[in-house]
């Protein structure tokens, strides 16, 4: 029997040499060869550290996944990871590749503090690293070159075709002009030519209509991470509701409550400390929150700041109850904390808000209160809404009522027609003010028509005041020369939102009992927003969905400019020359004589 042919060694070894490496997954890759050379804890990487970590890291591992974005507080690790994918791809995976940053000035830091130290700290990088042929912000490898460049370098956004595509904190990118697209779009433009392009993409929130947070909503699959609660078992969320601490009734110095803060877990009331929030880290998971794609092409993590192995929950406390009470403080709370986009909470409406604003009295009566009587009516292409409102001091005012009428005799009989206090006093409609942006001809006679109660209107804004009185000044128009008030509907939005958070009473925006909720969810569709412009912050009240409908909403708007037209801001001021006027309880009223004398003869008159 032949004996079977044994190859010398040297040929397995040199087919061992020759056969491919295999391929480890980012966070393997992390775990192997990264080394930390600066940070809070350097030296050899350590998974273990931040466990939610892995799931991210290994998202730019998977074949199907495109784009990888990631919602953050400050300092969970999201940059390191990120610097793990760069080591990654130099070592396993060599193609152009472009990191933004942004601005020049933190990249070129970066290279110099991070990447760079990085490569050379382990031989399988260091030995393809080619330094001699870098320059700054060009780093020369073997097989690949890695460019670096800040946001407000348009020119090096939009050209050289990349592979992969890192932008950092894009939050902070300035945002397009009248020339050039926004920085991440251009940036996305260059890796049209690679099929199997991958896009990292993270940042701390600022606004919701911040970069981050439209990505994050936009990806196909939205992922959280969830931890076993060491008590029940039950996988749970960490949130900021759930963190307890004494109130200030019972501790009154804000650092001994925020020394007593614990986690209660939302399922089973038990307390968790810090002390679990490492195993419970450790055994976490993440779950999908939103879309159920099995290979999906975009994909989003959020994690806010209790995940942070680094950040016991008494510092969390502790910085929201030295924040709480300085819009601006909250404000960076809110996005480098709670990793959430910040909004102006004081100017929040919901139909249920309105609901809660009912009084006891029907629709089409009159409190006793009432001093004026103002509507608006909004314009639509094939109906009228319209509103009626009753004003007192203060402000205050209540809704009267209100409706949707087919046509503009419609809107005229019912804006004639009589209204009644308690008392049984008469009163109609002092002045309406009439949308004039459609049908606007149309509109100006029927004002013309009905000027001693109704006036058209136009929206406008960026006045000093919330109003202004102007005039038609239409060629050819019967209504040449008739007033026109040009209206701030921002400014209106914001006193409606306000009053209507105020509890029943003086000074509040109130509706009668049984007000129906088709009302209620109009006139609460818009929400203010801070939208970055530019390099500027500006607030706009926006609608909370695209297809919403603020036709109500735009109906108050101009009942309460029509009653500002009327002197509404100025009634306190009659009722204190009344009361001025009016003898005192009880005293005797002096007359002269010729007050006498006229007294005595006032039938004559």
């Amino acid at each position: 029997m032949k004996q079977a042919y044994q190859a010398p060694a040297w040929i397995y070894q040199a087919l061992q040499v020759l056969r491919p490496r295999p391929r480890l997954t980012v966070s393997q890759w992390a775990q192997a060869k990264r080394r930390v050379t600066s940070g809070a804890i350097p030296g050899p990487w350590n998974n273990s550290v931040t466990p939610y970590l892995v799931g991210i890291m290994d998202a730019f591992s998977q074949e199907t996944v495109e784009e990888i974005v990631f919602a953050k507080p400050t300092q969970v690790g999201g940059t390191a990871a990120m610097e793990n994918m760069i080591g990654s791809l130099v070592d396993q995976d060599p193609a152009p590749t472009l990191v933004v940053y942004p601005s020049d000035d933190l990249a070129e830091a970066t290279a110099e503090t991070r990447l760079i130290p990085m490569f050379k700290s382990h031989p399988d990088m260091a030995g393809k690293f080619r330094e001699h042929e870098s320059k700054k912000l060009q780093l020369s490898f073997r097989d690949m070159w890695l460019y670096l460049t800040g946001a407000n370098s348009p020119a090096d956004l939009s050209s050289k075709p990349i592979k992969n595509l890192f932008l950092d904190e894009v939050d902070k990118y300035p945002g397009a002009t009248k020339k050039e697209a926004d920085p991440i779009s251009l940036a996305k433009e260059r890796t049209k030519t690679f099929f199997n392009r991958k896009i990292f993409m993270a940042s701390t929130p600022t606004l919701r209509t911040g970069y981050i947070w439209r990505e994050k909503e936009a990806a196909e699959v939205e992922y959280h991470y969830f931890v076993p609660c060491p008590h029940c078992g039950t996988l749970i969320e960490l949130k900021f509701a759930q963190l307890k601490w004494p109130d200030k009734e019972q501790v009154p110095d804000p650092a001994q409550r925020a020394e007593r803060a614990v986690y209660v877990c939302q399922a089973c009331g038990s307390v968790l400390t810090d002390r679990d929030k490492g195993p419970m880290l450790q055994a976490g998971r993440w779950q999908p929150v939103r879309g159920t794609s099995k290979r999906p092409r975009s994909v989003a993590f959020w994690l806010n700041t209790l995940y942070s192995p680094f950040t016991p929950f008494v510092e969390i406390v502790r910085e929201f109850l030295r924040s709480k009470d300085d819009p601006d403080l909250l404000h960076n709370f809110v996005n480098s904390w709670l990793a959430e986009p910040w909004e102006d909470t004081k100017l929040k409406t919901s139909a249920e808000l309105v609901l809660e604003r009912q009084t006891g009295l029907p629709e089409w009566a009159l409190p006793q209160w009432t001093k004026l009587v103002t509507g608006g009516i909004d314009v639509q292409e094939n109906c009228l809404y319209w509103t009626i409102r009753a004003w007192g001091s203060g402000m205050t005012s209540q809704n009267v009522a209100h409706g949707q009428a087919l046509s503009m005799a419609e809107v005229e009989r019912i804006m004639n027609l009589p209204l009644y206090l308690p008392d049984g006093q008469q009163r109609v409609v002092n002045l309406a003010l009439m949308d004039s942006g459609d049908q606007t001809d149309q509109v100006y006679e029927f004002c013309l028509r009905n000027a001693d109660w109704a006036l058209p209107c136009k929206g406008t804004a960026a006045m000093l005041s919330d109003y202004r009185l102007s005039t038609v000044n239409k060629a050819g128009s019967k209504a040449y020369g008739m007033k026109l008030v040009l209206v701030d509907g921002g400014k209106y939005k914001d006193l409606i939102a306000a009053r209507m958070r105020r509890q029943n009473g003086t000074g509040a925006w109130m509706v009668y009992q049984g007000c129906d909720l088709e009302y209620a969810q109009q006139v609460t569709a818009e929400h203010k927003v801070t939208q970055r412009t530019g390099s500027r912050e500006v607030q706009r009240w926006v609608l909370k969905t695209s297809h919403g409908d603020n036709h109500y909403l735009d109906c108050e708007v101009y009942a309460a400019a029509a009653a500002d037209v009327l002197g509404v801001r100025t009634l306190f001021l009659e009722e204190e020359r009344v009361a001025e006027q009016a003898p005192a309880r009880g005293s005797v009223q002096k007359v002269t004589q010729e007050e006498a004398w006229i007294q005595a003869r006032e039938n004559w008159l």
